[in-house]
């Protein structure tokens, strides 16, 4: 019997992780100058630490969790909560937001409401029972994707002496 998708999606995850401290480590080669935030060299300038976090689910984890709040959320102030939360190490643009929770609300993860019925403004969205269940499913995929990137850090600390 061959193992379950989630397994393989969070064995996956951890390897995503794992493979982005390393990256993160690395030194840029003599001559070589650093790009993107904290000296990484992927393509884009993109953090290979907050890279191997999205591949592992994050940003639609972090995007269910926000929806959970008492007040239902728009997709601008999604974006910046995440930002915010993320200290920036996570950043989303539109083009990645609103495809997200127009996804979320065809698989009945969320509900959608305009702000003004008539004119077309916020569309503020609200997490539904199955979001619940598929937020907990995420979480037990991305934590320990999420808890490997923090101990690889806490090395680096360490190893710097802080």
């Amino acid at each position: 019997m061959s193992p379950s998708p989630s397994l393989d999606r969070r064995s996956a995850a951890r390897k995503a992780a794992r493979e982005a401290a390393r990256a993160a480590t690395d030194a840029p080669a003599h001559g070589e100058a650093p790009t993107g935030r904290g000296g990484s060299r992927t393509s884009g300038g993109q953090d290979p630490l907050a890279g191997a976090l999205r591949r592992a689910g994050l940003v639609r984890l972090l995007v269910l969790q926000l929806l959970d709040e008492a007040e239902p959320a728009y997709g601008n102030r999604l974006i910046e909560r995440i930002r915010e939360l993320s200290a920036g190490l996570v950043t989303v643009n539109p083009n990645t937001m609103y495809p997200l929770l127009r996804a979320l609300e065809e698989d009945g993860l969320a509900t959608g409401e305009w702000e003004h019925p008539v004119r077309r403004s916020r569309r503020f969205y609200r997490l539904t029972p199955a979001g619940e269940a598929e937020r907990e499913r995420l979480r037990e995929e991305v934590l320990p994707a999420l808890d490997e990137v923090a101990e690889a850090v806490s090395a680096l600390r360490h190893e710097l002496g802080g």
